[in-house]
């Protein structure tokens, strides 16, 4: 089959496929694909290389002192207690 023609999308899936495009710099038409095999268990072709976004949302939104208390926090647990290393 070359081509499926969908009626009456809803407005919020729209926006939703419309944004997922732009995110990945894809074309709709690769992004209804991609969104189609995932949701069957379709993989892609061999040697092909799927990427994944699972935490870009979350890259780049740390305010300065965020990142500084989290930075903190790990050189608190990355402390070595000289007790627990004595033999």
């Amino acid at each position: 089959m070359k081509a499926i023609t969908l009626r009456n999308l809803p407005p919020e899936l729209t926006r939703i496929i419309r944004q997922k495009a732009d995110e990945q710099h894809a074309s709709i038409n690769k992004v209804v694909i991609s969104l189609l095999e995932k949701s069957v268990g379709v993989r892609r072709k061999k040697g092909e290389v799927t990427l994944h976004h699972d935490l870009d949302a979350l890259a780049g939104t740390w305010t300065r002192e965020e990142a500084a208390a989290f930075n903190r926090a790990l050189t608190r647990q990355r402390a070595i207690d000289p007790d627990l290393w004595r033999r």
